[in-house]
């Protein structure tokens, strides 16, 4: 419903008083008249918000207040530091850019003119009170009310609840093809009937240290409802060792009999929690600073305003609709619709159109195919779950453009590989994540292994692992990814590298400074008032989780020496402040999937299971640590107090390690066919698969082959990555404008999006998706943009989630199904049965020569 602005909601929203103070320079008496204009122009900048609102609203109110205050001479100096500090910064709004630096260039000029003065003084308190970014203004306040109740009772049971219900949900569907979840945002709208529901408790409590701790301490709040989402979106995932899990017990991987229950509990707990003290070292680099932004957590902010924050009846491009309506609206419509392209008629989803002209056409299947081929096809899906894939309505375009452009590349990369028969590539599909024998059978690594050991025997006489095309490519493209992020972030981000290793010294020097102290941002301003979580806390942590670690690989049997895995993890850590760096600001994780499964291959040759512990080590804690540190930043901006958020964090990441082996034992033991690519309701594990696949390759059959032997050229991919870099910064400092949305690192990514069971089917809607809201409707109707931009893709996700959960439970899992063209015309040719190469392989097979494996 919409939200009447009137008197009483106007008390219930306005700043308190004490923040109503100038908090910049000196207060100075103004006229109406140039109070007016001052408003106008904050409403002008801020957006959506301000549209039609009085200038008694918050955020107007707030700035102005700081505007007033400001002097020009204060103002023209931040606004010289913020060009100097976000000349480069992808994120920075390139019109704002433009608009500073006219205003410092007419400085001598304009200097006196009342307009130059107003427009100086408030861009500069945007910057300096607020955020340089429209997108975190438009779902933050530049304020903040610590007496609002955070870390209560009721929210630690509705947090740890949801927990268990959104991590069995999202543990579930994980392995499913394409996955299905329940995001934050989505569990916040079940979240906030729960917390009404709350109110009817009893006040009931009891005082420690002054302090009274009630079931009840009044409304539900915005900041309660935040830290809910905070347990929810560090545990409700399923944890990524659950891959590792799986590819060690199913027959169709390791079939690994000795992996129980007590393993996995052990080593899944330890491995996730090590992860949680990576990110209390993270901090400085991807928290603090100001051009850390993270735009993927943005819709989860978006969302708990539109629920809890009162919210003014305003237009925006002539829309009044509450942000709360419009949620349900576009919920409920897509819930509805999912039935549509997943259960009545699926074609929509993998919508393969071109193959059904000639479905035994195998070139046609291969170029144009959404299952075997390389989906080369302009309308894929109409399946939100598919255009949804990759967040197009949260990562910034340019972020999209680049993986997707350098998806393109790698795309011609993979065409000419095949049709040259590279490396054998084309007796083999096109784009496959499975490893093959040379006789074009899926290749068993039981064949070839004594005691879980490579048997060198066995394998000259059965027959090396090849691979496709797409993942050739693939593995190149990650090899030169690693290089390059490293050399890359050195190059661009030294400042707040050597910034942040200054700041980490000093907190161990000196454990009662300050670490927010060091930061003049707003939001580092406004949290200074909390306790911070100290680092030795997360040290603490780390330690004792590592420990748990070492207790349960040398206690069974996993054949994994232990300073193998400090080597590893080591090696992951310096790859782990570029990576989250690079996440922070594009919103794309650049996983180092492959690092540690080549370092391990080289210190442990022939040992697989070694090899997944050591990737699992170098993976799974860095994933963990960009969770973790990703939801702390969501606790900057919401301002939760930092050892609440540390305290509801640990606690939910430990339930949810026992929950997902639950989870996991259910599914291995009663789906039938998990994880094989026939799988009828999609749970195909291609994740697993690949991990898998890594681990043979690089694990049991070794680097020094491959890198000698089988694909010689994969290990020049490490010197190209480093080799490109420079030239590019050079180029990029000479050309800045031209050059300044164009990330090699994130091209790099794109190319290496192949040799899996996704391919452009999955990227190409994402994009037109992101063309139109993150480029055209935000450039020409922003108001609308930055109202309900992050409300819909947080309801259209809600929508496929449960639907998905809905229909799975009423009709796939009592294999209830409707056989109708609509359902089958997807599969029906030879792009839907996953096999076909252009070459026929010879009866004494294809590769090297037996014996010379």
């Amino acid at each position: 419903m919409d939200f009447e602005f009137s008197e009483e909601n106007e008390k219930s929203i306005s700043v308190p008083d004490v923040l109503k103070e100038p908090t910049i320079g000196v207060s100075e008496k103004i006229s109406e008249e140039e109070r007016d204009r001052i408003c106008e122009q904050i409403r002008e900048r801020l957006g959506a918000f301000a549209v039609g609102v009085t200038q008694n609203d918050a955020k107007t109110e707030y700035i102005l207040s700081n505007a007033i205050a400001m002097s020009q001479e204060k103002g023209l100096q931040i606004l010289k530091d913020a060009a100097e500090y976000h000349a480069d910064d992808l994120n920075f709004p390139e019109d704002a850019m433009m608009h500073i630096q006219n205003l410092i260039a007419n400085a001598e000029s304009e200097g006196d003119s009342e307009s130059y003065d107003i427009a100086v003084r408030v861009e500069a308190v945007l910057i300096d009170s607020f955020s340089p970014y429209p997108e975190v203004r438009a779902v933050c306040d530049p304020y903040d009310d610590d007496s609002i109740p955070v870390e209560t009772i009721r929210a630690y049971f509705l947090g740890i609840v949801w927990v268990v219900i959104g991590c069995f949900v999202n543990s579930f569907f994980s392995w499913r093809q394409p996955s299905l979840s329940l995001k934050s945002t989505a569990i916040q709208l079940l979240l906030y009937p729960c917390g009404k529901a709350m109110q009817l408790l009893p006040d009931w409590g009891f005082t420690v240290r002054g302090k009274r701790i009630s079931l009840n301490p009044g409304p539900w709040t915005h900041k309660e409802q935040m830290f809910c989402a905070l347990m929810v979106n560090v545990a409700s995932g399923s944890s990524n060792f659950m891959n590792y899990v799986v590819s060690q017990k199913l027959p169709v991987y390791y079939d690994e009999s000795w992996v129980s229950v007590g393993y996995i509990i052990i080593v899944n707990l330890s491995s996730t929690i090590i992860g949680f003290g990576w990110a209390g070292i993270l901090r400085r680099w991807v928290i603090y600073p100001t051009k850390s932004m993270w735009p993927t957590i943005l819709p989860t902010l978006a969302l708990n305003r539109a629920l809890l924050v009162p919210e003014m009846q305003t237009r925006a491009n002539g829309w009044s609709m509450s942000r709360y309506k419009f949620f349900f609206v576009c919920f409920g419509g897509m819930f509805l619709y999912f039935f549509l392209p997943d259960f009545l008629f699926t074609a929509l989803s993998d919508f393969n159109w071109m193959t059904w002209i000639a479905p035994k056409n195998l070139v046609l299947a291969i170029i144009t195919g959404s299952f075997l081929g390389l989906g080369i096809n302009p309308v894929t899906t109409f399946d939100w779950a598919v255009i949804n894939y990759f967040n197009p309505l949260v990562i910034p375009v340019f972020s999209t453009l680049n993986n997707y452009i350098g998806m393109l590349c790698g795309g011609v990369v993979v065409i000419a590989l095949y049709w040259t028969n590279y490396r054998w590539g084309s007796y083999l599909p096109i784009n496959s994540n499975q490893l093959w024998t040379n006789h074009g059978t899926q290749f068993n690594v039981s064949k070839v292994l004594t005691d879980a050991l490579l048997d060198e025997k066995k394998y000259q006489s059965y027959s090396p692992p090849y691979m496709s095309s797409g993942n050739l490519v693939y593995l190149g493209g990650f090899f030169m990814m690693y290089t390059m992020t490293l050399s890359y972030i050195l190059l661009t981000e030294w400042k707040v590298l050597k910034e942040a290793f200054v700041g980490f010294y000093y907190s161990i020097k000196n454990r009662r400074a300050s670490t927010y102290a060091r930061y003049n941002d707003p939001m580092s301003r406004m949290m200074m008032k909390y306790k911070e979580v100290p680092d030795w806390w997360f040290l603490v942590v780390f330690v004792v989780a590592f420990i748990l670690f070492v207790v349960g690989i040398t206690h069974y049997p996993t054949q994994t020496p232990v300073w193998s895995i400090i080597i590893t993890m080591l090696i992951s850590f310096s790859m782990l402040i570029p990576v989250a760096i690079i996440y922070s600001i594009t919103g794309f994780n650049l996983r180092m999937n492959n690092l540690s499964s080549v370092i391990a291959g080289y210190m442990l040759p022939g040992n697989g299971n070694a090899n997944l512990l050591c990737r699992l080590i170098g993976i799974n804690t860095d994933d963990q640590a960009d969770s973790f540190v990703s939801d702390l930043k969501l606790a900057h901006y919401a301002k939760i107090p930092p050892r609440a958020a540390f305290r509801g964090q640990l606690l939910a990441t430990i339930v949810q390690c026992f929950l997902t082996v639950g989870v996991i034992t259910f599914q291995m033991n009663t789906i039938p066919g998990f994880c094989t690519t026939t799988q009828i309701d999609k749970f195909t594990c291609a994740g697993t698969t690949t991990i898998y696949a890594d681990s043979v390759l690089f694990g049991v059959i070794g680097p020094q082959r491959m890198f000698s032997k089988l694909y010689p050229p994969l290990k020049y991919s490490f010197l190209i990555g480093v080799l490109i870099v420079p030239p590019f910064v050079y180029l990029r400092r000479r050309f800045p404008r031209q050059l300044k949305y164009v990330h090699p690192v994130l091209l790099c990514n794109g190319a290496a999006s192949w040799g899996s069971s996704y391919n452009l089917a999955y990227f190409t809607p994402g994009v037109y998706a992101s063309l139109a809201f993150m480029w055209y409707i935000r450039r020409r109707y922003f108001a609308w943009w930055s109202k309900y931009n992050y409300i819909l893709t947080s309801a259209f996700s809600t929508g496929v989630a449960l639907s998905g959960v809905v229909i799975y439970f009423a009709f796939d899992y009592k294999a209830v199904s409707l056989n109708w063209w609509g359902n089958t015309v997807s599969r029906a040719g030879i792009d839907g049965a996953k096999k076909g190469a252009i070459l026929a392989i010879p009866v004494d097979g294809f590769g090297l020569e037996p014996g010379t494996y």
